[in-house]
């Protein structure tokens, strides 16, 4: 039988520690979490079974191994040092005998992007980001038409648009958005992008390197690879749909909090075909992951056994192809979740209402 394995670690230490180690995760602070990370190997987590292709019948099983640094312990460390325990999580994974290796959260951005991991690797390698990029558009798409948002007249905002997942999102909103706003540290590459975009996009293409303008955002993706939050409920307009793809998370837990107006929503979730037991709460519902470990599925339900989306340069032809090796198999686009929780029709629109009386009272 064809497998796959899946890298995932820490994002949120003490919550993320608990769902494996409950003792550990209730008495260690997250400082001391970081800390002791250094020196934990490689954990398995589980196996995945009843994952099954809807158009070839074909099975495939899995499993979760786990790295065990936080995004800031990797930040903090040298890369060579995280590089070495990515790779030895990834040799766990070859023993187990996975065919293919979904690299998850912060362990597909660090460095390069995998190139270094996959090259010491006997097992191939992917980051998942080629499908991420697909389901991080579609998710706004869906959500601008559950809010009655016309991406055509809307002005769009990709955060961290300099970024691999970034850029590529640009690349596709840059052919639908009336006006298009890149956002990123770097003004240099900005300036690189939106000359790169404008020679065939139809958007009016602006560019910044603060958070402030995204007040003239109704629909905003963002994607950075910071391990703090990055926007907050001061920089948003009323009615405005956030889709957050970035693990940690980009959005301020406090927007949820204190802003009844905005949507936010989680970047792509999606629906695993058949069966799936994946022994092992991650915070999703049943039957349910985020893009990049759909990617990995995916490709060992399709045979692709071969480093598929690794570095920085992801093209739009791998976003296309392994978009309808996904949908061929079955997965689909699943409804929305905000800060792990399902969002109802009913939020949705007690959102449009609020944005409403804001605008109103404004």
């Amino acid at each position: 039988m064809d497998s796959f394995a899946f890298i995932i670690h820490p994002v949120d230490p003490k919550r993320d520690v608990s769902r494996k180690f409950p003792f550990l995760g209730r008495v260690l602070s997250e400082r001391q979490i970081d800390f002791f990370s250094t020196f934990f190997p490689p954990v398995y987590i589980s196996e995945i079974e009843g994952i099954t292709s809807a158009s070839t019948g074909k099975v495939v099983k899995g499993w979760f191994v786990a790295c065990p640094y936080t995004p800031r312990r990797m930040m903090e460390l040298p890369e060579r040092a995280v590089y070495r325990k990515i790779v030895q999580t990834g040799r766990m994974a070859e023993k187990l005998g996975a065919n293919i290796l979904g690299l998850g959260a912060f362990t597909s951005v660090i460095g390069d992007a995998g190139v270094t991991i996959a090259n010491a690797l006997d097992v191939p390698v992917t980051t998942g980001d080629s499908y991420t990029v697909a389901m991080a558009v579609q998710a706004i798409r869906d959500a601008a038409c559950a809010m009655d948002i016309n991406i055509r007249d809307a002005t769009v905002a990709v955060v961290g648009a300099t970024g691999a997942i970034g850029r590529v999102c640009a690349d596709l909103l840059a052919g639908e958005a009336a006006r298009l706003i890149l956002v990123a540290r770097d003004e240099k590459k900005l300036e690189v992008l939106r000359d790169r975009l404008k020679v065939r996009a139809r958007s009016e293409i602006c560019i910044s390197t603060k958070m402030n303008v995204l007040k003239e955002a109704q629909l905003i993706l963002t994607v950075t690879s910071s391990i703090h939050d990055v926007i907050h409920a001061e920089d948003l307009r009323a009615g405005s749909v956030i889709c957050d793809v970035a693990r940690p998370r980009d959005v301020s837990a406090m927007v949820a909090a204190v802003r009844d107006d905005i949507l936010v929503i989680d970047g792509g979730m999606v629906d695993v075909p058949g069966p799936v037991n994946f022994h092992f709460n991650f915070g999703f519902p049943e039957g349910k992951v985020y893009a990049c470990m759909a990617e990995t599925i995916a490709l060992a339900l399709e045979g692709r056994f071969e480093d598929y989306t690794v570095g920085k340069d992801i093209t739009l032809e791998r976003v296309q192809e392994i978009t309808a090796i996904a949908e061929r198999h079955g997965f689909r686009m699943s409804g929305f979740r905000s800060f792990e929780r399902e969002v109802t029709p009913e939020q949705i629109e007690a959102v449009r209402r609020n944005a409403k009386l804001g605008k109103r009272r404004a």
